[in-house]
């Protein structure tokens, strides 16, 4: 059995505290932790009956001084004949000390005191120490007054540090969104107080500083990463207009990491007071370049803002200088899909949209009164209708909603026309031929509401998988004819030139995506071109092989980075050597090489020779690049960089969206320095608060060092 004073001196190092021995007795005492002797056993029993009992070492009369830290602060009084009750000096509030021969003991006391639910001695004390004696250093003097210390039930000793909190309270700004002025609230203040009258209040200020020093912490981290990465970056800007007119472009990095897995990172928010300018987008993209040195790792930029010639001129012009184009720039620019499929959905809802609100109107009618939607179910029922959707007022800020009002009540068509006969409230129904052109407007939408659909189910939408739903609005169009009803005829011309336009913006980078597919390959180009151009196929199918062999050419011209695949083999700095000593003395072999390279067939041939994998439904085309990377050392960098293409700059809650998103009136009043801080930091946190860098780069880093 351990005597007590080695069990209190183990206590003491484990708490790290100095504490005198009346003080170590309570808390042992508390805690149940101390195995004690008879002797003090029997006076503990003594205090806590508050009678003698005499043991043989000690005198019949004498009482125990109470030696407990809570009598510090409470008095013992009688208040009737059988009962005693201990009083706070602070607060005055009684609890229960001893009925007849029943002790309540002390425990109830301590926690009055040491959790903080007496008010009265918190703010009597302010930033004094904690309820307890004073701490005493090992000359038996007073020392320091120490750090505050709360006590739970799980654990010993907490300190309590203000300045702490503060980077949690930016954290908290941060990922819930709320606004910074929130901290100089008098409820906000009044509930912390509540909680530790002791936290030093923080100002607007401070937490703007602390959020934006969050964001310079974590930028390091985000920074580490990139510069590992085996491949190079490609940009959305999604431009956000304010109600101060203020542009704010949000520039979002995509890449593949040293892992083969799709990355993305928001990183700058810059703000364009002329978001319109010819040079606006070029601005942002020359910030973004700058600061975060991606100069040469740039491979693509895809943007969601209308540009005109003039700035696509300046995009050009900038990427030239700070950037080697590939395959002369054909590939560096594109419009966001999601853009494109919300301003063909808008043309065809502002041709029909008189008959559109004449269906609007009727379902209003029928959903915003109780009577008038009891009475259309009946008529649905009596008609037997079978359709089973709901009708549902649309959202006109996104189109996919004024798409299902329209399917949904066009399915409901014959119920409408029975409640115009039986309601005479009912007025401005839509006619048959009305009806007629509601179904013709569905039919323009579904397609687009189908490829919308796919890029909002999906994170990482690329250009491989658009390729189809491209493919199936492009059938579809030059496929209905005009019956010539003039409104088909027009509808139909505008949704032709429309797909038509974006086919020779887009289809180059759609239809190189889908040649890297190992289930496609070049087959697919041949076959769809013929579809889209007729005679004319061959003539766009040799673009697309032409670019795709320029295009590997520019990679097996750059040297072969450091991939993990090769870092495993052994020390860097060994394998760089021995490869400076191999191309100086093989020069003659190079020679051959030249000479010889005409009867060898590149990686790129190989590929394409090779025979069609089958078809799955959910095959991972990246992995198998992995996969395949030394068998295809040159043309996987090629595939790891075109399959990171963005089709869309949205995200998939914004994807059916018909206007421009905006800031809110707080977040546009704030400087610009910490929106971007705000917005960046709070897209960082979701990856960690310490983003790790890629195998590659670890493992790199490591043999370097």
């Amino acid at each position: 059995m351990t005597p007590p004073e080695n069990q209190m001196a183990a206590l003491e190092e484990n708490n790290h505290l100095i504490i005198t021995p009346e003080y170590q007795m309570a808390t042992l005492e508390e805690n149940n932790q101390l195995i004690t002797t008879p002797d003090y056993q029997m006076e503990t029993l003594e205090e806590e009956n508050n009678h003698s009992m005499a043991a043989p070492e000690t005198q019949p009369n004498k009482r125990r001084k109470r030696k407990s830290m809570v009598w510090e602060h409470f008095t013992i009084e009688t208040v009737s004949a059988e009962s005693r009750r201990a009083f706070c000096k602070q607060c005055k509030q009684s609890f229960a000390y001893s009925t007849g021969s029943k002790v309540a003991g002390t425990s109830h006391l301590k926690r009055h005191i040491a959790k903080g639910t007496c008010l009265a001695l918190l703010r009597n004390q302010g930033n004094q120490q904690t309820p307890g004696t004073p701490r005493m250093n090992g000359n038996g003097s007073v020392s320091d007054p120490p750090r505050h210390h709360y006590r739970s039930h799980s654990s010993a000793y907490i300190s309590f540090d203000s300045d702490s909190c503060r980077p949690e309270i930016a954290r908290m700004m941060i990922v819930h969104d709320y606004p910074l002025h929130m901290v100089e609230h008098s409820g906000f203040v009044t509930f912390l107080k509540s909680l530790e009258p002791r936290f030093d209040m923080v100002s607007f200020n401070i937490v703007q500083g602390d959020c934006v020093s969050s964001y310079l912490r974590e930028k390091q981290n985000v920074m580490k990463f990139i510069e590992g990465l085996p491949g190079r970056v490609c940009l959305t800007l999604d431009v956000w207009t304010s109600s101060q007119s203020l542009g704010y472009v949000f520039i979002t990095g995509h890449f593949i990491d040293g892992y083969w897995k799709p990355q993305r990172r928001i990183l700058n928010v810059v703000m364009e007071p002329n978001p319109d300018s010819d040079a606006a987008l070029s601005h942002a993209v020359a910030t973004c370049l700058s600061d975060w040195s991606l100069e040469g790792k740039l491979f693509s930029i895809t943007f969601n803002h209308p540009v005109g010639e003039p700035g696509l001129q300046n995009l050009r012009s900038l990427l030239s200088v700070k950037n080697p184009l590939v395959i002369n720039g054909q590939l560096i620019l594109g419009n966001c899909s999601a853009r494109t499929l919300s301003n063909f959905a808008k043309d065809v809802l502002w041709a029909g949209r008189e008959i559109i609100k004449k269906v609007r109107y009727s379902v209003k009618y029928v959903k915003t009164s109780e009577f008038h939607e009891q009475k259309f179910l009946e008529l649905k029922q009596q008609l037997q209708v079978p359709s089973e959707k709901d009708l549902s007022l649309d959202n006109q800020a996104q189109w996919n909603t004024t798409y299902q009002m329209l399917v949904a009540a066009s399915e409901l068509k014959e119920v409408f026309s029975c409640l115009d006969t039986s309601d005479p409230n009912y007025k401005e129904a839509p006619s048959m031929e009305d009806w007629k052109r509601v179904d013709i407007i569905c039919t323009y939408l579904k397609p687009l509401f189908d490829a919308a659909n796919f890029l909002a189910s999906r994170s990482n939408p690329n250009q491989k998988t658009f390729f189809h739903e491209v493919w199936k609005m492009h059938e579809l169009y030059h496929s209905i004819t005009s019956h010539g009803d003039p409104f088909v005829i027009s509808l139909a011309e505008i949704m032709q030139e429309k797909i038509d336009k974006y086919l020779k913006e887009c289809i180059l980078a759609l239809a190189i995506a889908v040649v890297l597919d190992p289930r496609f390959r070049m087959k697919l180009i041949e076959f769809s071109f013929v579809k889209f151009y007729g005679k004319e196929a061959s003539k766009y199918v040799k673009i697309v092989d032409d670019a795709l062999h320029e295009l590997f050419l520019e990679y097996a011209a750059l040297p072969l980075a450091l991939t993990p695949a090769h870092a495993e083999d052994g020390n860097f700095e060994n394998n760089m050597k021995t490869e400076e000593i191999s191309y100086n003395e093989l020069t003659d072999f190079d020679a051959y090489v030249e000479t010889t390279s005409q009867n060898m067939k590149s990686e790129l041939e190989q590929y394409l020779e090779e025979s069609l994998l089958p078809r799955f439904q959910e095959m991972d085309v990246l992995r198998w690049w992995e996969e395949n990377r030394l068998q295809y050392p040159v043309l996987s960098k090629m595939a790891r960089d075109i399959l990171t293409m963005q089709v869309s700059t949205a995200d998939p809650g914004s994807v059916f969206d018909t206007e421009i998103k905006e800031l809110d009136e707080y977040r546009s009043s704030l400087r610009p320095e910490t929106v971007e801080a705000l917005v960046c930091t709070k897209d960082w946190l979701q990856y960690g608060s310490a983003a790790e860098v890629s195998n590659a780069l670890v493992k790199v880093e490591g043999l370097r060092s």
